[in-house]
């Protein structure tokens, strides 16, 4: 039986509104998965042909750093009004980002091209955040499924933007637009787009209706925090420490091989046959991220956040093993990269499960921000070094480094911790009655 909590003459079944808001953050995670890869799987072509090849790299990773960056910004207003408001503006930062990309093309000014690619990373920061929008509300017994859901609705996008890219091109240059700006032009529509849907329907806000309901339907004040108070909150938290380095470690074994990937196989391949191979094992990888994440949330709930993680952290080792001694297999590249995304699927899932319910309602927008913040600061770095890395010692070197930097994550999820109710934490308002209650934010 649904029971309903009443405020300020408001009824509202948290359990309906849970699953509109799923229904709601998929189809969103869809169009802005489209945004985000359409652009992407162009960008460092486009930078070629602007700064030449020496800085494309250095123009593809600002997206990474500004989508870690604008984490920041994104966050305080998610802890100050809800999560509608920060997905608002990271969507909007996502779509100035296209046009300014869109204007670098026809202008050759490659300023405006690094501006462009920085405020570009907004839409990757509102695809992230929309997995933690998903748990808000979630039964304690569903959070894993329900946020590996939203994970894995980005592969339908993700998957078909490339393909869509040649269109976006033969679109806009009717209009003028030079080549390789169309897909930036289509994503700037599609982050507008999740943003106008999300502006209208994201009602009731699922954080504030959390918070509500955490606090029995009484007014809730509105919380102060930001990245120092957050970190003190993880800092006291060993299961919140675990959620963070899961992510951040994850990301960044996943990021440092992938992204060096295709440079080690251009070692054996000609132009001709090289993009073709890429793709090949690209595509694998990216099927090991999102496509058993579904899989990944049912194990999380079902076995634990825990064990979870450390089979990601297993996979990872595996993925690091095969890939780094396959020399230029394609086939062996493949296995590896496919159990690389298997194995940061393990951790992102177990360790944003884990996060979102370790820490108190009023101050879990910050602690999530800095999560993502610390993730892809590390993905950002992952990048930058994997590259001097195998300049300088090769391939198989990059990925017994990346193997090393999973043990202080194996020794932090195999200390023991002592087992405390979520309660006495402060750590969890929303419990399996509860999130069966009905709340109301007052929008």
């Amino acid at each position: 039986m649904t029971t309903l909590i009443e405020s300020t003459g408001d009824r509202l079944d948290v359990g309906r509104v849970q699953r509109r808001t799923l229904r709601l953050l998929f189809c969103t995670q869809i169009v802005a998965g489209v945004g985000v890869t359409i652009g992407l799987s162009v960008g460092a072509l486009l930078a070629a042909r602007l700064v030449g090849t020496g800085l494309s790299g250095v123009a593809q990773s600002a997206g990474v750093v500004g989508g870690a960056l604008l984490a920041v910004p994104v966050t305080r207003v998610m802890n100050a009004r809800g999560r509608r408001p920060g997905l608002l503006l990271a969507y909007v930062a996502g779509a100035l980002g296209g046009v300014l990309v869109v204007l670098a093309a026809v202008t050759r000014w490659p300023p405006l091209l690094f501006a462009g690619m920085l405020l570009f990373g907004g839409g990757t920061t509102a695809n992230l955040q929309a997995r933690y929008a998903a748990v808000d509300l979630a039964e304690p017994a569903r959070r894993g499924r329900q946020l590996s859901v939203i994970v894995w609705a980005t592969t339908i996008g993700s998957v078909a933007a490339p393909n869509l890219a040649a269109m976006a091109d033969a679109v806009t240059s009717r209009y003028g637009l030079p080549a390789l700006s169309g897909p930036f032009a289509f994503s700037a529509v599609a982050f507008l787009l999740a943003a106008g849907v999300l502006l209208v329907l994201l009602r009731p806000d699922p954080l504030l209706t959390a918070r509500r309901v955490a606090a029995g339907g009484r007014p809730v004040s509105r919380p102060a925090g930001g990245m120092r108070a957050a970190l003190r909150v993880v800092a006291a938290r060993p299961a919140a420490r675990l959620g963070v380095a899961a992510v951040a470690v994850g990301h960044l074994v996943m990021v440092g091989i992938m992204a060096m990937t295709p440079v080690h196989l251009g070692e054996s391949h000609g132009d001709a046959d090289l993009l073709r191979v890429v793709g090949l094992v690209i595509s694998v990888h990216i099927a090991g991220m999102y496509a058993l994440s579904p899989v990944v949330g049912w194990l999380t709930d079902r076995a634990g956040r825990r064990p979870v993680i450390l089979g990601g952290v297993g996979l990872l080792l595996a993925a690091c093993a095969v890939a780094g001694t396959a020399g230029h297999d394609t086939v062996r590249l493949s296995v590896g990269l496919g159990l690389l995304g298997l194995g940061w699927s393990g951790t992102m899932v177990g360790g944003s499960t884990l996060l979102s319910e370790s820490v108190p309602v009023d101050g879990r927008a910050a602690v999530q921000g800095l999560a993502d913040l610390i993730m892809g600061l590390a993905g950002a770095g992952a990048a930058a070094l994997g590259g001097v890395v195998v300049g300088w010692a090769g391939y198989p070197v990059l990925a017994l480094l990346a193997a090393i930097a999973t043990v202080p994550l194996v020794a932090l999820a195999l200390r023991p911790t002592p087992a405390s109710p979520p309660e006495a934490a402060g750590a969890e308002p929303v419990t399996t009655t509860t999130a069966e209650q009905a709340g109301a934010d007052g929008m």
